[in-house]
């Protein structure tokens, strides 16, 4: 008999429910099984499966890929092995099917049809799971997408049987005792994107659990607590609910506020009593949830309360050792504000950090979000999953949910609401599109970036006119290091860490900066100087660390000083109080530990660089200093082409001749010409249909241009000591004579 034995892995999303195992080819061939045919998994328990093939990332692997119903019904964890071997599967005349014991489920009329169909050329063995999908118009209702479990208490003849069109399927009401197995919670299926995580917590958590002879052998205790960390939304109450279900150990939950009481030594007791059930039970997990509220820092905390439940909670943690198989699983989001003496080893050994997931996570979320939802043909996951930088898992839920309401919203039209039944025929038609998912993503912002998000005008490079090589160059040290990384990669150097763009007022500085923003795809934060700048000592600085430690937590970001100037002027000045230094001295940290700072890019503006700090203008910190001056002659016929693409110009209206006698005029010099001439025209005549160049000459003289020589020499000046080697003696310049007051 030919058996071949593999290590389990966790299915892939969309597999979960469907009784599906994945072999890799070399597999198949040696069992000679072909796709589609049944196989039986043979761990602490025999179960049966169908073959499928495994993608490519997964051959020569020696791995089975099954879901968390399968696992359970062969009594394996991820990680364990298994033996597989084909199958001699007869077709099923009956099954009789009922809830676990903890669901009372009422079945509608065709109900057994409706599972039925489901599960038909499913292999079924006794005793085992049988996940049913839940959808919109079933006769039991959980959330849509969700497997209901289903027990299989009996099926003739015995062994591995085939549902097939003559099988007789029965369901009873009552639920069944004497079947531990229920397959109702959260699997490892559900959680997309937290590989190593899942791992880490797994050797944890489930290893002491199930093996704790290993840790015997190697005279080691088994660790006592995990402390999971990280942004609201990432899934770390997830990841505990589904490492409790499928070590199948008894779960208690604590949740912060409620164990509080105003009593004397109420609170304490209460703990006490959730670790003595849970003792009484091991092998179990006690989880608690917003860590923070309840062991917040004991120095900085003013109720008696706090502190003692903190007390107790250490001497709990310390008295584990005597409690056998008690795990404590802890989740907060503000893991500075937790009592430091928590943070030790004995009490939580391991911190682990859940963060923002990346690309290929955000794809198993939008995977395992979109299971039972009917997708367009041009809906494309890994498009999605490129345009939704700095999402958590949350927000992707979020936004799975907007899209499927906003294709709901285009049926509307032809549902009759006060019908009882929604014809079938129209639920079927029902199908989530492409553009469904953009308008979603229009209204779904990252979490994380609630705060500080910018609606940014759309601005692309085709709205810049002239300006072609600042434009360059802020494409190589912005757009490049976001997009392409590999490029930097292969040459073996560092991206640049920041871009200053100086020039005169109105060249179009900021500009730049919102379309290489809306160009790279990346989360833009927009800091205005002043509005960091406090009374209060330190909040300046603290408002400078937050900005930066979300930009790293939503990567790839881009960060946009506007003036910077009135944020980082040179130190060392006689007047004013010295928030401004200190502000200085918290960004040039902050741009030197940019090296962890991954995909975070910092855009400077500013019209007087002679006033900024010297040390920031370093290479390491703003490297690139890209100089935008007055446009040229094509500059200035393309500037003016942009501001008049939408007005009616009259045939003798040359743009080339305008932009010839515009010297020293900048961009927005230009933009306020085409405003003035369109004024002119409907001065002259409320009617008028089109503007004309006198229009244009009229409008010129009341404008005046912003570049003067004395301007042009300070800025060329300015250029020379920049190439000269940075920020050497600008600070004593003043700019008083140029017309700067």
């Amino acid at each position: 008999m030919n058996e071949v034995q593999l290590e389990v892995a966790k299915a892939y999303p969309n597999d979960s429910g469907r009784g599906i195992a994945r072999l890799d080819p070399d597999t198949l061939l040696h069992l000679k099984l072909s796709p589609g045919d049944i196989i039986e998994i043979e761990g602490a328990e025999t179960t049966a499966a169908k073959v499928w093939r495994a993608d490519r990332q997964d051959w020569n692997t020696d791995t089975v890929r099954i879901d968390g119903f399968t696992r359970q019904n062969a009594d394996v964890s991820i990680g364990e092995r298994v033996t597989i071997r084909k199958a001699e599967e007869t077709k099923a005349e009956k099954l009789v099917l009922a809830p676990p014991e903890e669901a009372s489920v009422q079945f509608g009329s065709d109900a057994a049809g409706m599972v039925k169909r489901q599960i038909l050329k499913r292999p079924v063995v006794e005793r085992d799971i049988v996940p049913v999908m839940s959808s919109t118009n079933h006769p039991f209702m959980r959330s849509p997408g969700q497997a209901i479990p289903l027990i299989a208490v009996e099926t003739e003849p015995d062994g591995v049987c085939l549902v097939t069109e003559d099988t007789e399927v029965e369901l009873r009401e009552e639920p069944i005792s004497g079947f531990e197995k229920t397959g109702g919670g959260i699997t490892y299926e559900d959680i997309g994107g937290l590989q190593s995580e899942i791992q880490r917590v797994r050797e944890m958590v489930e290893l002491p659990m199930k093996h704790p002879q290993i840790f015997k052998k190697l005279g080691i205790e088994p660790p006592q607590g995990v402390l999971l960390h990280g942004p609201p939304g990432t899934g770390k109450t997830l990841l505990a609910k589904a490492v409790a279900n499928e070590t199948s150990a008894s779960f208690f939950s604590i949740a912060g506020p409620e164990i509080i009481s105003k009593y004397y030594g109420e609170s304490e007791q209460q703990l006490r009593e959730i670790f003595e059930d849970a003792t009484e039970e091991s092998p179990s997990i006690i989880f608690i949830d917003e860590l923070d509220s309840i062991a917040p820092k004991r120095e900085d905390v003013t109720g008696e309360v706090e502190r003692r439940v903190v007390a107790q909670l250490l001497t709990m943690m310390d008295g584990l050792e005597t409690r056998g198989q008690v795990i404590v699983i802890a989740a907060t989001n503000r893991v500075d504000s937790v009592d430091p003496a928590l943070r030790r080893p004995g009490r939580f050994d391991r911190e682990i950090e859940i963060g923002v997931p990346d690309e290929t996570g955000r794809k198993e979320i939008l995977q395992i979000h979109t299971r039972g939802m009917p997708l367009s043909d041009d809906v494309s996951l890994d498009h999605l999953a490129d345009e939704t930088h700095g999402f958590v898992g949350a927000d992707i839920e979020s936004l799975t949910k907007e899209a499927a309401m906003k294709a709901l919203r285009r049926y509307l039209p032809e549902i009759d609401l006060d019908e009882e039944d929604i014809p079938p025929s129209l639920i079927d038609r029902m199908i989530v599109k492409r553009q469904d998912f953009q308008g979603a993503l229009a209204d779904v912002e990252p979490s994380a970036m609630r705060e500080v998000l910018v609606e940014l005008p759309k601005v692309s490079w085709d709205d810049v006119g002239g300006l072609e090589d600042p434009k360059q160059t802020v494409q190589e040290s912005v757009e490049w290091p976001l997009t392409s990384k590999d490029r930097f990669e292969r040459m073996g150097i560092d991206p640049p860490k920041g871009v200053l763009l100086y020039g005169p007022p109105g060249t179009g500085k900021t500009l730049i900066a919102k379309a290489v923003a809306n160009e790279t795809n990346a989360n833009f934060i927009s800091v205005r100087g002043p509005q960091l700048l406090s009374k209060w000592v330190g909040e300046s600085e603290k408002a400078i660390r937050q900005t930066f430690r979300k930009a790293r937590q939503v990567s790839p970001t881009i960060i946009f000083f506007d003036e910077l100037d009135s944020l980082a002027p040179s130190r060392g000045g006689e007047t004013g109080n010295n928030v401004s230094e200190r502000v200085v001295n918290q960004l040039l940290t902050e741009l030197d530990g940019l090296e962890e700072n991954g995909n975070v890019m910092v855009i400077g503006a500013t019209n007087r660089p002679d006033m900024i700090d010297p040390a920031l203008i370093r290479s390491g910190r703003f490297d690139r200093l890209v100089m935008i001056g007055q446009p040229d002659e094509e500059g200035r016929e393309q500037i003016l082409k942009i501001h008049t693409r939408d007005s009616p110009l009259a045939p003798d209206v040359s743009l080339r001749e305008i932009a010839e006698i515009t010297e020293g005029y900048v961009g927005s010099d230009l933009e306020t010409i085409g405003r003035e001439a369109a004024i002119e025209a409907l001065r002259e005549d409320g009617e008028a249909e089109a503007i004309e160049m006198r229009h244009f000459r009229q409008a010129m003289e009341s404008v005046r241009p912003t570049i003067t020589d004395d301007l042009m020499d300070y800025y060329e000046e300015m250029q020379e000591q920049f190439k000269g080697g940075g920020g050497d003696g600008l600070s004593d310049r003043r700019g008083g004579r140029i017309g700067f007051q």
